[in-house]
């Protein structure tokens, strides 16, 4: 290059020589084809496995998502019928207005204390109370699936994305090496496909961490409602002689 030359006046000559009469329309194309998916086809395979993986990724956090907040959704509405019964202070009658885990506790715990029957008050009570909590852990382990995938595509996304744009970073200095040519019009292209590879990664990243957040905290917090309510239920139906009966015949 002539040191006369000044930067601006060498992009317009490369700018030239790309659009030259004699050169193949498709690489004419080619270079100047900055769209999504052309910096996706024009990039190298490392770069594109990378942005695959990725977006694979992507898909699978809202899927995740999708299919999480539903079931949390039915969870809460479930856990306010248990909670609502509790307050009504229906005792062991409460079951039969039941779905889903609550019921599923309640059973349990009603199958224990009539599997106690020989044993004092005080005893079945706790027994009842703790067979509830291990089905409500249980089940809530159960739907915690997904979430460590969540707090890795949220922690390991970013650095993929940036393993790919160093891949592709790299090649781009080959490229100006192989060409002798530091023009923008050599070092741009390679240079965008590397940073879309980041891109890609924080698309990725960004919600798999929000919601791992949300999703743990709205478990945290439907947990410490089971908790509340099977204790004050176990409370109710180990409080005088008669609910023993009761729950008898309810198990029965």
């Amino acid at each position: 290059m002539d040191p006369t030359t000044t930067p601006a006046t060498a992009v317009s000559d490369a700018a030239v020589a790309i659009t030259a009469p004699g050169l193949p329309a498709e690489l004419v194309q080619q270079v100047h084809d900055v769209t999504i998916s052309g910096l996706f086809l024009q990039a190298d395979p490392i770069v594109k496995a990378v942005m695959i993986l990725l977006v694979l990724a992507s898909v699978a956090t809202w899927a995740i998502a999708l299919e999480k907040s539903l079931r949390l959704r039915r969870l809460r509405r479930e856990v306010s019928g248990l909670e609502a019964g509790v307050a009504a202070r229906k005792g062991t009658a409460v079951a039969a207005d039941l779905v889903g885990l609550p019921k599923l506790a309640v059973e349990a715990g009603l199958t224990e204390w009539r599997e106690l029957a020989a044993e004092d008050t005080d005893e079945r009570r706790g027994r009842a109370e703790q067979a509830m909590r291990l089905t409500v852990t249980e089940n809530l382990r159960e739907l915690e699936k997904g979430l460590p995938f969540l707090a890795t595509v949220g922690s390991a996304g970013p650095f993929i994305g940036l393993f790919g744009t160093v891949w592709g970073i790299l090649n781009s200095f080959t490229a100006i090496a192989n060409s002798q040519d530091t023009s923008l019009a050599v070092v741009a292209p390679g240079i965008a496909e590397a940073l879309f590879a980041t891109a890609i990664g924080l698309v990725a990243a960004i919600p798999a961490v929000m919601w791992y957040n949300a999703f743990s905290t709205q478990l945290g917090r439907v947990g410490a409602r089971l908790s509340t309510a099977i204790a004050r239920l176990a409370s109710q139906i180990g409080r005088t002689k008669g609910h023993a009966a009761e729950l008898r015949r309810a198990a029965e």
